[in-house]
């Protein structure tokens, strides 16, 4: 499935949570898509986004995302990318998705009286934003690119030579 659609269905899914563990799990998926979109572009993206992707699909500790408890009922959702096709647009989509579970994630520590709960919305939202560090340096770099790309006649846009 295309990584757009899967965000698509991460905010929706995310959106229609009713429970703090929903909301929790719903992280951890965000998690794993954002682990596995990073492991997609470091190995099939841009160039130049490469080494960047490949932190994003490290990120979350020594033990995967995909193994985390909440996420065993009923597997990642993650698991069935199966492309990128505009990494910029899926970037952003995924920064969103992102942002909207740290969110949520703050919602829920706030709210909880239990410990376990608690710590397990820090860990996620620790997960979320050094995502979203990734995703945001990715963007930055799709950007120069962009920027630095020759002028592109057929669009009628300038490069760096028209803007002389």
């Amino acid at each position: 499935m295309e990584a757009e659609r899967l965000i698509a269905t991460g905010r929706h899914a995310l959106a229609e949570s009713g429970t703090a563990l929903d909301i929790v799990a719903e992280a951890w998926q965000a998690q794993a898509l954002a682990q596995a979109i990073g492991s997609h572009l470091a190995l099939c993206g841009p160039q130049e986004l490469r080494s960047e992707a490949r932190g994003l699909s490290e990120i979350g500790g020594g033990r995967g995302v995909a193994d985390h408890p909440v996420l065993r009922t009923g597997g990642p959702r993650a698991a069935q990318l199966t492309e990128v096709g505009d990494a910029r647009l899926a970037l952003t989509a995924l920064g969103a998705l992102l942002g909207e579970v740290g969110i949520a994630l703050v919602g829920v520590a706030c709210a909880t009286d239990e410990e376990g709960l608690y710590w397990q919305c820090i860990e996620a939202i620790d997960a979320a934003d050094e995502s979203n560090d990734r995703v945001r340096g990715m963007l930055r770099r799709l950007a120069v690119r962009e920027r630095d790309r020759p002028p592109d006649a057929a669009r009628g846009r300038a490069g760096p030579a028209g803007a002389r």
